[in-house]
């Protein structure tokens, strides 16, 4: 017996399909984002990080020493994972890791204050500088944070406590009437 199966973002329900009006402090989720996971072979951390610096439309995500997130909007999965496998080859394994992880991009004046309230790290830009990125818990949610602009934050989570974390920050950000939609584009 064949099944076919349908890939749905766990927010298809929650979020509208076409972006609405968008307030000054927004939650964005991109669509077709292209995750991957990147872990040094023994000893070959620093190869790895020069790597991933020179890797071109990829952001990284640094989650742990050896480890990183590689993301890209213009790739697709497949794509970008045959690029840092070819790239990083005999430095790092690499895992496709686009249909486990869902992003959510905060950003607005209030996006720390919004933060703050579910996350006991210090967000203040001296202490979290943009380009800086940490596993931090959001509530019971562990995430990745990334500061990725002066009021842009990126917040990384495994796809089945999406939705939960999607609920907290609608929570933290109703005091700011923080608007949420996808992103347009793939």
């Amino acid at each position: 017996m064949t099944r076919t199966y349908i890939s749905r973002h766990p927010l298809d329900d929650l979020l509208p399909l076409e972006p609405g009006i968008r307030a000054v402090d927004h939650l964005d989720v991109p669509r077709g984002l292209a995750v991957v996971s990147v872990m040094a072979m023994d000893g070959e951390e620093a190869s790895v990080t020069a790597g991933l610096a020179a890797s071109g439309d990829v952001s990284v995500r640094f989650t742990g020493p050896g480890e990183w997130l590689a993301l890209s909007q213009s790739e697709t999965p497949d794509g970008l994972h045959r690029n840092l496998s070819l790239l990083l080859a005999e430095t790092a394994y690499i895992f496709d890791q686009s249909d486990g992880r869902v992003v959510f991009r905060l950003s607005g004046p209030n996006a720390r204050r919004i933060l703050a309230k579910g996350i006991a790290s210090d967000l203040q830009p001296a202490a979290f500088e943009t380009g800086t990125s940490s596993n931090v818990l959001c509530g019971h949610i562990s995430v990745n944070l990334a500061r990725t602009g002066e009021n842009e934050f990126e917040l990384i989570v495994l796809r089945s406590f999406a939705v939960a974390l999607f609920d907290d920050l609608r929570v933290m950000g109703r005091e700011f009437d923080l608007s949420a939609d996808f992103s347009a584009g793939r």
